[in-house]
């Protein structure tokens, strides 16, 4: 397979664009270059690796005994994840039932499954040795052997769309807040409009490049002089590793002699991150001089809970009891207690290798994952006129920063000793005089600053919102238009906003419709114009409107609009010429525009023709077509980005929209992408439910105007590619003509300069934006992370589902890259390449099995999960249009969500009790434990539910207790549970409260609203369903323990 990177172009599949970004000279490099390292190139997972010789047939089945790995790294306490569901006890460990090795039965030739096909470009030299063809069913013991030879290039995505020198990318957040104080606010500052809410469904996707110039030569101005001055920025979010926990339970499909050997339970890591700002007395040194502090916590004579040996052949329930919590670094306690909380930002290795040469034998990603402007409960808010930051890389004062005197600050990224500014000294908080290190910008990780007017290059931009609705016969068929303008009519006063807001309204079908909405006039005004191949604005001053002033003229607008085209028999869409008009009339402002989209556009410019073969659904080849189709949506994009314009696209429809090319509108623009397949307003019931809710959270959430984000790392430390829905200007800021709390991003970096000399480093995400309101802010997120120089602490701070998710986005842009054999090569090989790198070079005694430190343990399952995840699986019919949206949701939510598409969550309902429960708001929330995705797992006497995110099962058993179904669904019986039941009835019983309670909790834990669907086994959605039996084997993938032995085989080669 090829060895190269991405390509440094503006997006999938495109010629460089002219107002495109600046190609650096990583981007630049021949294969195998490295980042700025001479001798030590960054690893690169893509490459491909020489044949290896077939791995032994035999596995070790007997007794594990862990073998204590050489480590001086302190295990650290966990903290908990607020979005994940707790999951209940581990299962009983069932006892061994053999104590001596015992040798597999070997698969004959002739029931060997073929070969995988491969690719030019695949991971593996020789056909991979995982074959679909005619595969025992599920409960039958599959014949097990040595899998055929499959050599393993290594497994780093180099490059994404977007390359760019030191760049940032924004944090991502989660649902949940610090804590449920009220926010502190000093010298009078306001608390940011909005209220905590958890991130939506969206993707990011990575562009660089600057910012387009418009027509007419002019550039909307945009006060970022303050953030681009910086030059290093962050890398790559990090994601939360499980805790470890010995449980041995046997594969059903194995004889009894592969059953597992039982071990102790691990002890789960308890301690959680502080939820609310805590005073910080600053220690004289500063993190970086931490040495003696960080010497204290090295234990030779202990192993640390992460680097417990696993044996991933020996222990099958490998899930923890509860949440999957993130590492906790391992620094002092004074500065772990101020950390930034891992929900906002965190890093994939919570240690950080001191050279590139260490990261590269490690085999694992580096990168930082991002919520930056996640709905908080608490968040220290600042006015001051004095913005202290340092006057070389101009980093903003945080709690990491090292005061040599009450005069004097050393800066944690370039180190350069500044001045304290005499108004500094002062501490709004205490009122005291003197005490520059006590101040809430040295108190507090994240902290949001009101901006001072050498911030603004303009008066900040109104909150201006402008709809573009798809009126043709199709889209008036689907009903979605009286949803749209009812819940506009209801939230029209929650539009965040002022007294300046604006509004507006488009619609098109063959035409395009304007809406003269001026003060004075008796009825809105529709203007018609056809010429849909030079577009213009009939009345530029009228079609935007004071929403204060004009409000019953919109009111009037949005009560006749449905029924306006309710007998149209107009069947084309000029969705292109629409955006344009749109783009035309929001320039001089910037703002919001929000497309409502039911068909595949075939009018005008942007006109698309169908690319997908229903027929090739289910290939098990590479996918085609995954790249856009047309630059238009690109170009156009970046023109509104150009102008602080961002689109937003709600794509309903039952057929193929071309959504990679249309995605590229918000992708480009940092907006976002909704999708609502089959949505019909008579026939899918819990489809107009969840576009409902989706479009309240949508119009009410606060919104960010005109922002740019830099992020910033201490020397040494370099940016090099971007994941998310953004333009990069500058090669290093992003350009976010809005931002939205929904919104994740991701960032990779490399180790240009050895670490050598320092103890700790940092890394700062800056957000400056306008608030709905009016107010410049800027909104500022610090990290800090220790620096190790041995592989066994690199990898007792692994973080397993930050790696997870950072894979995920480079795997996405691989696919749109090169191909999707391409992508789905480079994740198996990730998980080969880790786990290679830790059986060679940290343990210290070889033993049989496939053997993994505890803080990967999961990392084959996510691995294998992400293989079967809809945006990457072969040979299970997709849709073209699903698949591209899977992969943009992947891009842009935040981690948890992400891991729950992932990985979704699977309960027993059936038998949900009081024990345990959450006490919230009153109410008891049942916390059922949490299962394995197999089907083993389910009984048909119970009732199974499902959370995969942006969708919750309720699996029904054929012999559910009859209690269940009467008490919780209200049907006598199992035949009488309805074919589409999307609605749990409020039954005034107790195991109705309790479901009710649980399925509610889930829901809230994320801003968009998961739709609920009954299923038994005749339901058409049971094949769904069981599609996310992530452990059991398919026609067209292996099971989960086929998977290990696959990985077993290679990482003993």
């Amino acid at each position: 397979m090829s060895s190269t990177g991405f390509n440094s172009q503006n997006g999938p599949g495109g010629q460089p664009y002219a107002n495109g970004p600046l190609q650096n000279q990583v981007a630049l490099q021949p294969p195998g270059a490295g980042y700025n390292m001479a001798h030590h190139p960054p690893y690169n997972p893509m490459q491909a690796k020489g044949p290896m010789p077939p791995g032994p047939g035999l596995y070790n089945s007997g007794p594990y005994q862990p073998i204590p790995p050489v480590s001086s790294y302190q295990a650290s306490p966990g903290q908990p994840m607020l979005n994940r569901p707790p999951m209940g006890p581990p299962h009983p460990m069932t006892p061994p039932q053999s104590t001596s090795p015992c040798p597999g039965p070997r698969m004959p030739p002739a029931q060997a499954t073929p070969a995988l096909p491969v690719s030019a470009n695949s991971y593996y030299q020789h056909p991979p040795a995982w074959q679909y063809g005619a595969l025992p069913l599920m409960g039958a013991p599959p014949p097990m052997g040595a899998p055929p030879p499959m050599a393993t290039p290594p497994l780093a995505f180099v490059d994404n769309h977007v390359t760019s020198s030191p760049s940032l990318a924004p944090p991502q957040a989660s649902s949940a807040g610090y804590s449920a104080a009220p926010p502190p606010v000093y010298h009078n500052a306001m608390q940011p409009s909005g209220h905590p809410l958890p991130p939506t469904s969206l993707h990011r996707y990575t562009q660089p490049g600057h910012i387009p110039t418009p027509a007419n030569g002019t550039q909307v101005p945009n006060s970022s002089d303050h953030l681009e001055t910086a030059p290093k920025m962050a890398g790559p979010p990090q994601q939360p590793a499980p805790p470890a926990r010995h449980m041995g339970l046997s594969y059903p499909s194995l004889p009894p002699g592969y059953q597992n050997t039982s071990a102790s339970p691990m002890q789960a890591q308890t301690q959680p991150y502080s939820h609310a700002p805590q005073s910080y007395q600053q220690p004289s040194a500063g993190p970086a001089q931490l040495s003696p502090s960080l010497a204290g916590l090295s234990l030779q004579s202990q192993t640390p809970e992460t680097l417990r040996v696993v044996n991933l052949l020996q222990e099958r329930n490998l899930l923890p009891p509860g949440p999957v919590t993130p590492p906790t670094p391992c620094l002092p306690q004074d500065l772990q207690k101020i950390n930034c909380h891992p929900e906002v930002f965190r890093s994939t290795l919570t240690s950080i290798p001191q050279t590139q040469s260490l990261l590269n034998k490690a085999k694992l990603p580096l990168g930082l994952l991002l919520h930056p402007f996640k709905d908080l409960s608490q968040l220290p808010v600042v006015t001051s006129s004095t913005i202290v930051r340092c006057r070389s890389c101009r980093t903003y004062i945080n709690p990491f920063v090292t005061f040599l005197d009450q005069r004097r600050w050393k800066c944690n990224l370039c180190y350069r000793v500044n001045d304290v500014p005499e108004e500094f000294m002062y501490n709004p908080v205490t009122r005291s005089y003197g005490e520059p290190h006590k101040r809430p910008e040295v108190q507090n990780a994240t902290i949001e600053f009101i901006a001072p007017s050498e911030y603004m290059l303009r008066p900040p931009q109104p909150a201006v919102y402008l709809f573009v609705l798809d009126v043709s016969h199709n889209a008036v068929e689907t009903g979605y238009l009286d949803v749209v303008c009812q819940s506009l009519l209801e939230n029209i006063n929650a539009l965040p906003g002022d007294s300046r807001t604006k509004i507006g309204f488009i619609s098109f079908d063959s035409t395009i419709h304007f809406y003269n909405l001026q003060e004075g006039l008796a009825q809105p005004q529709m203007l018609i114009v056809s010429d849909i191949e030079d577009i213009f604005l009939p009345t530029p001053d009228s079609l935007l409107v004071n929403l204060n002033e004009c409000k019953e003229l919109v009111q009037d607008l949005l009560k006749s609009l449905p029924q306006m085209f309710g007998k149209t028999m107009e069947t084309q869409s000029a969705l292109g010429p629409a955006l344009q008009a749109a783009f035309k009339l929001l320039s001089p402002t910037g703002g919001r525009v929000s497309v409502f989209q039911t068909q595949l556009p075939k009018l005008g410019v942007g006109a698309l023709k169908s690319r997908e073969d229903p027929n090739q659904r289910a290939s098990a080849k590479d996918i085609p077509n995954l790249s856009p189709a047309t630059d238009f949506y690109k170009k156009l994009a970046l023109d509104c980005s150009g102008q602080q314009v961002a689109v937003d696209l709600f794509l309903l429809s039952s057929q193929y929209c071309d959504l990679a090319s249309l995605a590229c509108i918000s992708r480009y623009s940092a907006g976002s992408v909704y999708y609502y397949p089959s949505y019909q307003q008579q026939h899918n019931p819990a489809g107009v439910e969840c576009f409902q809710k989706d479009l309240k959270r949508y119009l009410t959430r606060k919104i960010g105007l005109e922002a740019v984000m830099r992020i910033r790392c201490t020397k040494g430390l370099s940016i090099h590619t971007f994941h998310g829905n953004f333009f990069v200007r500058s090669t290093d800021l992003l350009s976010l003509p809005n931002v939205n709390p929904d919104a994740g991003f991701a960032v990779q970096m490399s180790i240009e300069e050895n670490l050598v000399d320092m103890q700790s480093v940092s890394f700062q995400a800056a957000l400056l934006y306008t608030s709905s309101k009016g107010e410049r802010r800027i909104r500022v997120h610090t990290m800090c992370l220790p620096v190790v120089n041995s592989l066994s602490d690199i990898f007792a701070g692994a973080d397993v589902q930050a790696i997870t998710g950072l894979l995920a986005s480079m795997a996405v842009d691989r696919s749109v890259t090169s191909s999707l054999s391409d992508a789905r090569d480079a994740m198996t090989n990730a998980a080969i390449d880790s786990l290679t790198s830790y059986r060679t070079s940290v343990l210290t005694i070889q033993q049989p099995g496939l053997l993994a430190p505890a803080c990967l343990r999961l990392f084959p399952l996510y691995i294998l999960a992400l293989l079967k995840q809809k945006a990457f699986r072969t040979g299970t019919s997709t849709r073209l249009d699903d698949r591209v949206f899977a992969m943009c949701q992947l891009k842009y939510q935040p981690l948890a969500y992400v891991m729950l598409m992932i990985h979704p969550a699977l309960y027993r309902v059936d038998d949900l009790t009081d024990e345990g429960a959450l006490n919230i708001s009153e109410r008891a929330v049942p916390q059922p434990r949490v299962q394995q995705l197999s089907v083993e797992k389910l009984s048909r006497e119970g009732a199974f539910l499902m959370d995969a995110g942006s969708v919750i099962y309720l699996w029904i058993g054929r012999n559910c207790n009859p209690d269940f179904l009467t008490q919780v669904l209200g049907v006598p019986d199992y035949a009488a549970v309805p074919q589409n039941m999307n609605i749990l009835p409020e039954l005034d019983t107790a195991e109705s409260q309790r479901t009710r309670a649980f399925v509610g909790w889930l829901r809230e834990q994320r801003p968009f609203f998961p739709i609920l669907h009954v299923i038994r086994d005749e339901s058409p959605l049971k094949a769904s369903f069981m599609q996310n039996m992530i452990e059991d084997r398919t026609e067209s993938a292996l099971s989960y323990y086929e998977f290990l032995l696959h990985v077993q085989q290679q990482v003993s080669k």
